[in-house]
Parts: structure tokens; sequence; C-alpha cells
């Protein structure tokens, strides 16, 4: 009940800022202050009818279908590499569709790997202190979808599938020892992602110092501090941001937590991470509560995998790292992450049920 609680109010926070935030934008561009916030709550919409349907679906029925469930997935993130089937937006090709259907074939990504994931370290658990039969071929598969997310390029959410993956490895009792090496390799590499890319380094700089290109690469980060710093304890108000007026670009999506700061407040923003610590308290206690393996690991990828997403798009907008284009789950406007995110979520309610809590 608290899970689903928490859920529902990040939905109506979610929809109420997204109107907030896109009003001015969607009437200059549409014609209709509502644009975006009818389509938000029709996403939502339908994602809640999916989670309360996936809810009713005995968890180990995705154990059953792991393989072709991550095959699928495979497949899509090939296709959204050729020209022709994938569509480009803000300089990646990481979207297929027509029209104004569209999906993320990543987002689903993230899901199939974490019930394939969960299926292969519950069944080969006594393998995961071994590099070679345990810890190496989970890493493999992971890596390997991390590259072709890459491809598209999209550094963000690939970040968020790997290290929601490295969780799972770690609580599925991999050694310590292995994650060390791990992670000397993966400094390496993502030292690598930065070089070869010149607009990552760009945005490093810009982190480092964004008042050196405050107009170009700091501007981002400047709005978004802008928008914070006067919200001060109480907000200015709901609906009277100042920085929604065509400063703050994405005040809807990726910056959408610091429009909610700058109208709500301190207050506000604390209401909202109480929310999602709520999500992530009852979430880990339903997984650890599961009655076999598979469960435990599948509701921790699933909580894992929101949660990393939030911290890491509330540290963006206040600072913290760079720049990554990761979406605020259940606020941001967004079709196919919300609808999956609320689908993951039915997944945890129905483990809920057979959790001996």
């Amino acid at each position: 009940m608290l899970l689903t609680i928490s859920i529902i109010g990040l939905l109506i926070v979610g929809v109420v800022m997204v109107y907030s935030a896109s009003a001015i934008w969607a009437d200059y561009k549409f014609g209709d202050s509502f644009y975006f916030a009818k389509r938000q709550l029709l996403f939502a919409t339908v994602g809640i009818v999916a989670m309360f349907f996936i809810m009713n679906i005995p968890y180990l029925t995705w154990q059953r279908y792991a393989k072709p469930i991550l095959f699928i997935c495979f497949l899509l993130l090939i296709a959204v590499l050729i020209p022709g089937i994938g569509m480009v937006r803000g300089g990646a090709r990481s979207w297929i569709g027509v029209g104004a259907f569209s999906i993320q074939p990543a987002e689903f990504m993230k899901l199939g790997l974490i019930i394939f994931l969960s299926t292969y370290l519950a069944s080969n658990q006594k393998y995961i202190t071994s590099f070679k039969k345990g810890f190496f071929p989970s890493l493999l598969l992971v890596f390997v979808a991390f590259g072709l997310i890459m491809l598209q390029p999209d550094l963000g959410t690939g970040m968020v599938l790997v290290l929601t993956c490295l969780v799972m490895i770690f609580v599925a009792g991999a050694k310590i020892s292995h994650f060390v090496g791990l992670g000397i390799l993966g400094v390496i590499g993502f030292l690598g992602l930065i070089i070869s890319a010149p607009y990552r380094i760009n945005r490093i700089t810009a982190f480092l110092n964004p008042w050196e290109d405050p107009l170009g690469n700091g501007f981002q980060i400047i709005q978004s501090l802008y928008a914070i710093g006067p919200g001060g304890l109480m907000g200015m108000g709901l609906g009277q941001s100042l920085q929604k007026f065509f400063y703050l670009p994405e005040p809807h999506n990726d910056f959408i937590f610091a429009i909610l700061a700058e109208e709500l407040g301190f207050i506000g923003g604390t209401f909202v991470l109480l929310l999602f610590l709520l999500m992530l308290w009852r979430g880990i206690r339903v997984s650890l509560a599961a009655p076999d393996t598979f469960g435990s690991l599948l509701g921790l990828g699933i909580i894992g995998m929101i949660s990393l997403q939030v911290m890491i798009n509330i540290s963006v907008v206040i600072g913290l790292i760079p720049v990554t284009g990761i979406t605020l789950p259940f606020l941001s406007y967004g079709g196919s992450s919300l609808t999956l995110i609320l689908c993951s979520i039915g997944i945890v309610l129905n483990i809920s049920k057979y959790a001996k809590l």
C-alpha cells in the first residue's frame, strides 16, 4: 500500500509540474498550453492501468520468458541504429516510431536486462564468486548492451543500466576484489568515452566552471541554479516560475526538478524526495522479503534502476555532476519511459503479494 501511495503521489506531482513547466512553451509552439500536460496525463493513465494489470501476473512468469524478452530488446537496440528506422532527436538516434508515437528501445533494455540478469544470477549463484564462470559472463552481457546504447549515443541511460546491473551482481554475492579491478578498467573506459567525444569534454569543463561559457556549454546548469536559488524555503508559488519563460532548456523534461524547486521551494523539493525515499524503502523491504532469490534480485534491480536515475537527475540539476540527459522518473515528461517504469513497479507490487513481510 505504501509503495502504491508513493507512486500515485509522484504521478500527481508530475502531471501538475509538467503543466506548470511546459505551459508557456506549449502555447508558443502548439497554441495549446495544456499540450504536454494532456499527453502526460494520458501516459500516466495508460501506465497505471498497465501497472495494475502486471501486478496480477505472477512474477515467476517473467523468469520463464527472460530469454525471449532480452532477445527482443537486443533486436530493438539494433533496429534503432538503422537509418530510416531509428529517429534522431537531440543529436542521438534513440527512438523508433511513426509520427507522434515513438518508443525508446534503451528503456526497454533496462527492464529486459534486469529480468534476464535476475534469472541468470538466481540460477548460477553458486558460480558468482568465480570470475570465469559467474562474474565475467554477467558483465559481458551488460557491456554488450551498453555498447549498443553508446552507438546511439546515450551515455546517461547506459550509465543507469551498467550501475543497476553492477548493484545486482554485487547483491548476488560477487567478490569485492572483482569490483576493484572492474573499477580501474571502468575509470579508464570512462575517460576514453569522454575523450572520444568533444561534446562530453565540453560538458565536463562546463561542470567545473559553467561561467567560463555562460551562453554555451554552461548555460543549462547556470539557468538551473538560477531557478533553484530564488525558490528559497517556500518557493515563488505554483505557476510563478520565471526560468520556464524560454530561459531553462527542457523545463518539463530533464530539468523539471529545478522548476519544482523554484515554484515550491525547499519544502516542495523535500516532499518529493521523501516520496522517492518511501518508494525506495518499501521497495527494498519487499525485495528482501521475497520468497526466492529471483524475486529478490528482480525487485532490487527495478528499485535500484529507478533510484539511480533519480539520484543522477537531481545531482545534475543541482550541479553535483555534469549534464547527462537523464529524466526524473514519474515527474519528467515522457511516454515510453513513464509507462515502462510504471510497468516495472507493477512487477514489484506483485512480488509484494508473496513477500513475507
